[in-house]
Parts: C-alpha cells; sequence; structure tokens
C-alpha cells in the first residue's frame, strides 16, 4: 500500500523509516491506520509551507487507493487519511477545503462523504 506512496512523496520516507523502526517488534503487523495519520499530518505540514511540489502524484495515489485497492485500502484512504487530513488541518487552523485541489473524482466523492457525515446530513448508499 505504501510503497507508491513513497516514491510518490520522498520528503515522507524519513517519517515511514522512523515508524517501521517503531513498530519492528510488532507481532500483530503494521498498524497503517498510524502511518497514514503521519501522512496526514506531514501533507498539512508540507501545505502550510507551500511544499505542495509532490501533491499531484500523492493524490494520483490517493485516487488509486480509492478505485483499485481492498476494501481495507479503500477505507483506509477515507478514514484513515482524507479524515486525518481535514481533522489535523482543522486543528491547525488551515482550512481544509484548501486540499481539494488535488483531490481526483473517487478521492473527492469521499471527502464529500466525510463532511456530509460530520455535519450531520444523511449519506446516500
Amino acid at each position: 500500500m505504501f510503497d507508491p506512496m513513497l516514491a510518490a512523496c520522498p520528503t515522507f520516507v524519513p517519517a515511514w523509516r522512523a515508524f517501521l523502526n517503531h513498530w519492528e517488534d510488532s507481532k500483530e503487523g503494521l498498524p497503517y491506520y498510524l502511518a497514514l495519520q503521519d501522512l496526514a499530518h506531514h501533507l498539512v505540514e508540507q501545505l502550510h509551507a507551500g511544499e505542495t511540489k509532490h501533491f499531484e502524484v500523492v493524490f494520483d495515489v490517493v485516487e488509486r487507493w480509492h478505485c483499485e485497492g481492498d476494501q481495507y485500502v479503500k477505507e483506509a484512504a477515507t478514514i484513515g487519511l482524507l479524515e486525518g487530513i481535514q481533522n489535523v488541518s482543522l486543528n491547525r487552523g488551515i482550512d481544509p477545503r484548501r486540499f481539494e485541489f488535488w483531490l481526483k473524482s473517487e478521492s473527492k466523492r469521499w471527502w464529500e462523504t466525510l463532511n456530509r457525515f460530520w455535519n450531520g446530513e444523511d449519506i446516500p448508499n
């Protein structure tokens, strides 16, 4: 799941390595949701710093996760990453809508679904 993201976002590689080192003795596998939260923090920091040159390919990977991933990957892309970006952005005082520029169609649909959910709106099946 993460190999294409690491190729798309080389600035995340040090955080990924730290994540792997931290969890190397885990007997239950890697908690990818935590890595996605780290990625969300990283992307928000990159946006804040104006370092968005990799965002086009980063969000191409997110779109592939949504369109080609298994159920776990699709859910992780939405709940782990997109919702993480929204929450981290809001906690940093950054308008999460700034990320919408890079979202592709399926990712945008899930981004909007998250917004409707948190606004208490009905979610179509």
